[in-house]
């Protein structure tokens, strides 16, 4: 278990550095100006001895070297200052490159990834990775950068300078100091896999707090107010929990070596003092010692306060890259084809699938559709009406069997083509934010006003866009902002009626539209179904009427297969569904 942990750190950590390997050349700026930075922080502390030694002795003053040190003191605070400041700008810039690649890897994963995934994980779980997962990784890199250079350039110059000092007292310094590495990183060792579950605690509140806000209006109807707290308290306790293991843990790191570098100090002031009582060293160089023994046990200290830091960012980087190493939606098969204008002849053949491997919903599913003809799926709520949509468009890959259409299977088609040939309203809307043209261009970006209005006239959406405070030009927000329900699905409606392609599919199209406006939507759907091969779910019945071909499903199969008057003849399974419409309990 303990292998595996680090095995995993050194991969994250491999994987990290990945990303920092195309800005070399800001990290060798930053490593010039961090050497530079401390190079002239070392020669702070001569320029403070020497001034010492000068004013050290009764009437023994030196004014006109002291005002000359002061002035090199302030010409190399002032040099210090620019490349500290120098330093930071390119650490900056390197950090937030590095974390917008990754952001921006990760992004363009989410656009690859199998709509399984998404229904498999929370969304708020997912957008933590993408956004406060990210951010931790961040502060951990900028404060590696910041401090870790500097840190280990000042250990060994201070080193240098201590050497050519006094030998005996910097082996006392060297010898107690490294104390504080090893309390750090035994601390650090234990607190990775703290850090990690307080980023899984994070996600799960992330995602209780999505689906709350997101569905506010749900859970006010429904009195879940009380519920929905309690449930807040419990992941906020578990998070709370988490958080305050992971930062009581790290926190002991700092008083630990702060603890050690005392003992470091007092040890340097007592070798030192002797040696100046037995005149091996002078006040002044007593006193760049001290200076020296403090600034080189101040990285030690600022080391394993990047160290803890760095576990957390681990921790949060390794959430990432597990979204990042999800496998992706299958490529498109090389030469794949493209349908210029496909005639509609749409045939499954022994067609098996399952969400779950060991729960079959669809086993040996055949249909034929020929071109033009419209086709509506009925059947209880689960029995894979709109599974089989899903596998129409290639939203899930069948498990077995083949789907073609025009004799030219869709695995074979691109899906993008494929997906083109498709217009696709269904009863959950998805409007962007942004105008209303824009929504309804979404899928044709280079329509004329006059095609945009024209479509929305058709879809009987004119009206209310004309009432809105900019007409066409008014700005909703995300998921259709203040609309209605019907009008979202107006809109929805309009936008597959601006690009009408080859092919239909009607999920529940007009559930939560009025029962006129529905009249006029069904004449616009017949007009715009002629001569188009159409796939229409619905539960209310009497919508499907005239269509040429009705397929009554139960648990994944076709249990009856017919136009309505047929089916309603043979007094079967949709004879029962479609009078259960009209009976009175």
């Amino acid at each position: 278990m303990q292998a595996n942990k680090k095995a995993n750190n050194k991969s994250t950590l491999k994987r990290v550095f990945s990303y920092i390997r195309p800005y070399m050349p800001l990290l060798v700026l930053s490593l010039l100006f961090a050497a530079v930075t401390v190079v002239l922080t070392l020669y702070v502390p001569i320029l403070i001895g020497d001034a010492v030694d000068f004013i050290v002795g009764k009437e023994n003053v030196d004014f006109d070297n002291i005002f000359m040190i002061l002035v090199r003191f302030a010409v190399v605070v002032s040099a210090t200052s620019a490349a500290q400041w120098l330093m930071n700008l390119w650490n900056n810039k390197m950090t937030y490159r590095i974390v917008r690649d990754i952001r921006t890897e990760v992004f363009c994963k989410l656009q690859k990834l199998p709509v399984g995934y998404m229904d498999a994980h929370p969304y708020g779980d997912t957008l933590s990775r993408i956004v406060t997962d990210i951010d931790q990784l961040s502060d951990g890199l900028l404060m590696g950068f910041n401090q870790l250079f500097t840190g280990v350039l000042t250990i060994a110059g201070t080193l240098v300078f201590m050497l050519r000092i006094n030998i005996k007292i910097t082996v006392v310094v060297v010898v107690i100091t490294p104390l504080s590495l090893f309390i750090a990183a035994f601390i650090a060792k234990n607190t990775f896999q703290m850090f990690k579950k307080q980023s899984e605690a994070r996600g799960k509140l992330t995602s209780l707090i999505d689906e709350m806000v997101g569905n506010q209006r749900v859970v006010q109807a429904f009195a879940y107010e009380k519920e929905a707290q309690s449930r807040f308290e419990e992941d906020n306790k578990e998070l709370e929990y988490s958080s305050l293991r992971a930062i009581f843990f790290s926190s002991l790191v700092n008083p630990s070596t702060r603890f050690v570098n005392g003992l470091v100090y007092a040890g340097v002031g007592v070798f030192g003092a002797v040696g100046v009582i037995r005149g091996g060293l002078s006040v002044g160089q007593l006193t760049t010692f001290l200076n020296y023994a403090s600034q080189y046990a101040k990285p030690f200290n600022e080391i394993s306060g990047v160290v803890t830091e760095f576990q957390n960012a681990l921790a949060s980087a390794s959430r990432v890259f597990e979204l990042l190493d999800e496998p992706v939606i299958a490529p498109d098969k090389e030469g794949a084809a493209e349908l210029a204008q496909p005639e509609g002849t749409v045939e499954l053949k022994h067609v098996s699938f399952s969400y779950v491997k060991e729960k079959p919903l669809i086993e040996d599913f055949n249909l034929t559709v020929h071109p033009g003809q419209r086709v509506a799926i009925v059947g209880p709520t689960g029995c894979g009406k709109s599974t089989l949509i899903n596998l129409l468009m290639r939203f899930y890959d069948i498990d077995g069997g083949d789907i073609c259409i025009d004799r030219t299977s869709i695995y074979d088609i691109k899906r993008d083509n494929l997906r083109k040939n498709y217009g696709m309203v269904l009863q959950e809307t998805w409007l962007k934010a942004g105008t209303i043209r824009e929504n309804i261009c979404y899928g044709k970006p280079d329509a004329t006003d006059e095609e945009v209005i024209r479509a929305a006239k058709t879809a009987h959406a004119h009206s209310f866009i004309k009432r809105m405070p900019k007409g066409y030009d008014t700005v909703i927000g995300e998921d259709g902002g203040n609309l209605s329900q019907g009008q979202k699905q107006l809109l929805c409606i309009a936008r597959v009626l601006l690009s009408l392609p080859s092919m239909l599919i009607l999920d529940e199209a007009t559930s939560s539209i009025d029962t006129r406006t529905e009249l006029k939507i069904q004449e616009t759907f017949a007009r715009m179904m002629k001569g188009r091969t159409s796939f229409i779910v619905a539960h209310r019945l009497s919508t499907i009427k005239e269509a040429d071909c009705i397929l009554a499903m139960r648990d994944g199969h076709i249990e009856e297969q017919g136009t309505h008057e047929e089916l309603l003849e043979k007094g079967g399974f949709y004879a029962q569904l479609y009078n259960s419409q009209f009976e009175t309990y």
